[in-house]
């Protein structure tokens, strides 16, 4: 199992990357330059790999839990997920090409990349508050069971 440690430190570099990239794009003139290209590219890759870690280790325990109501919030975390790796794959095909950004309206890349930072930032902020200490409580149950 992965530790809590390591997820929230990767939450930490997302985050981290996330304001980097948003002040970068925010010049037109480095907007899609290759340095800005490489570091988006390594954000989506975090991203892409942090919600996949969190499927695989996180949601099993909920999913088969006795508790109903643990299950149904699984579902819901799992749902979320499914749905912002859509809007991800979405953004990407619009907005990227050969890992290169393909920029043809500077202000409508700037808000459709705000708006899907700040869906993922809260997503970081839910998991860490929420799922995480849930997911800690039921593996100590069970070691303790």
């Amino acid at each position: 199992m992965v530790s809590f440690d390591e997820l929230n430190e990767q939450n930490h570099k997302i985050s981290e990357l996330t304001q980097v990239i948003m002040y970068l794009i925010k010049d037109r003139s480095i907007c899609d330059s290759e340095v800005t290209c490489a570091l988006f590219f390594d954000l989506t890759d975090k991203i892409k790999d942090q919600l996949d870690m969190e499927e695989r280790e996180l949601y099993k325990d909920l999913l088969t839990h006795k508790d109903q109501e643990l299950n149904v919030l699984a579902n819901e975390y799992l749902s979320s997920s499914v749905e912002f790796k859509r809007k991800l794959k979405s953004y990407i095909k619009y907005w990227c090409h050969n890992k290169s950004l393909r920029i043809k309206n500077h202000d409508d890349f700037l808000n459709k990349t705000d708006e899907l930072f700040s869906i993922m930032q809260e997503r970081i902020v839910n998991v860490t508050e929420n799922l995480y200490p849930l997911v800690k409580k039921i593996n100590s149950e069970k070691v303790a069971a």
